[in-house]
């Protein structure tokens, strides 16, 4: 399975807080399964103002800690970046990284505020996918604006933004309304890939397949592997070539 939404990275921003606990992550995540990750790190001015150095640098850590420690896990680097005008100049100046790429377009991991989806907030999506990059809202079941009123996603779906569900979420970890939520767009064929958002070991885990299991009630086992496996892989095959 290929994950591609976590916060491996070790000392950067709310997930492993150190080297030891990115690793015991790792391991965690090779047990669960997993053989790649693209680890994404929050870009959120003004509180984790990651950049591409900074990501880079923990990522050569973690690289080289799995190295020594002989973790068979593969692993890449991108970002989660928090909406807001500042994305603009990031992708302006190309200094942003992306997840991978979707017929023609690069990805970017793209989160928007967790208790609303902010008024006009397609207008950013429109502006990104006229700059050829194709936004994936991360984990929209969880946002509360979405629970209040799910068709704040429909001007999202309908310009053809990538839906990034979380594993946990359909099954029941973050609660009965995220669930349906999850369980709505999953049912409408609308998830892209289940990721994990990891954060940490214990309420947080890098795990794929209690979603899958759940995802597969209502897609069928193929699909849902599609969702952590093929999927995944074609849009971020090209950090691991």
């Amino acid at each position: 399975m290929i994950d591609l939404h976590n916060h491996l990275l070790p000392g950067i921003d709310d997930g492993a807080p150190d080297l030891a606990t990115a690793l015991h992550l790792a391991r965690m995540a090779v047990q669960a399964g997993i053989t790649h990750v693209v680890c994404t790190p929050h870009i959120h001015p003004g509180r984790y103002d990651n950049t591409v150095a900074s990501i880079a640098a923990a990522h050569k850590q973690l690289v080289d800690g799995l190295r020594e420690e002989g973790i068979a896990l593969q692993v890449a680097a991108a970002a989660e970046v928090r909406y807001g005008t500042e994305l603009m100049n990031g992708i302006e100046q190309g200094t942003l990284p992306f997840l991978g790429t979707w017929h023609g377009k690069r990805v970017l991991l793209l989160e928007l505020p967790h208790s609303e989806v902010p008024f006009g907030a397609e207008r950013l999506t429109e502006w990104l996918l006229q700059h050829d990059v194709m936004p994936m809202i991360a984990h929209p079941e969880r946002n509360k604006g979405v629970m209040h009123c799910p068709r704040k996603l429909k001007p999202f779906i309908e310009q053809g933004c990538l839906l990034q569900v979380t594993a946990g979420a359909v099954a029941g970890r973050f609660g009965e309304p995220a669930q349906m939520i999850a369980n709505a767009l999953l049912e409408l064929g609308l998830v892209t890939i289940l990721a994990s958002d990891a954060h940490n070991v214990q309420h947080r885990p890098p795990v794929l397949s209690e979603g899958m299991e759940h995802a597969a009630r209502i897609v069928g086992a193929f699909q849902a592997e599609r969702l952590v496996i093929d999927t995944p892989w074609q849009i971020a095959h090209g950090h691991f070539a």
